[in-house]
């Protein structure tokens, strides 16, 4: 499978049911790249998942099926709203390395821009070389780490935070 024919969404409340089977797919096989536990997301009910679309989800589909996805988290504060976190970024293995993740990464980006977003920001596990490497080929900068950022199975995991300004 490759990523030609491809088609990536900015989802809305309707599609719930997309968004949950792609985000319990990505928590249940990669539950080492997540800080999100499957069990913690698979005890939502549908308002819950509703009310996580409030904001911006991306997934990529392919043949109507789904097989990426990605949001945005937009901080609140008036003098922090410039800045958007990327979350939830997860793409099918079998698609891995066609391309797929860069563009939902810029269909985010895009999205990111025309709401007035100036800097992406994300937390990525340095146990997950792959990952800061696409993200540092997207023009992403490693700008700090969080020691033991997460506890997975008893071990204390650092992230990694990486920043990429959208202008100037």
């Amino acid at each position: 499978m490759d990523g030609s024919g491809t088609t990536i969404r900015h989802i809305q409340a309707d599609e719930v049911e997309a968004f949950r089977r792609i985000r319990l797919e990505a928590l249940r096989t990669e539950p080492s790249l997540f800080a999100s536990r499957y069990e913690d997301w698979a005890a939502l009910s549908l308002e819950e998942w509703r009310n996580r679309l409030n904001e911006p989800v991306f997934i990529a589909f392919q043949d109507g099926e789904p097989v990426g996805i990605t949001g945005l988290l937009r901080q609140r504060s008036s003098k922090m709203v410039h800045r958007a976190t990327i979350i939830m970024v997860y793409i099918r293995r079998s698609l891995r390395g066609t391309g797929l993740a860069g563009k939902l990464l810029s269909a985010v980006a895009d999205h990111a821009r025309d709401i007035g977003i100036l800097q992406l920001e994300l937390f990525v596990s340095a146990e997950n070389p792959a990952a800061i490497r696409f993200y540092q080929r997207e023009g992403f900068s490693e700008i700090g780490r969080i020691p033991a950022g997460v506890l997975e199975e008893g071990r204390e995991i650092d992230d990694v935070m990486m920043a990429r300004r959208l202008v100037g």
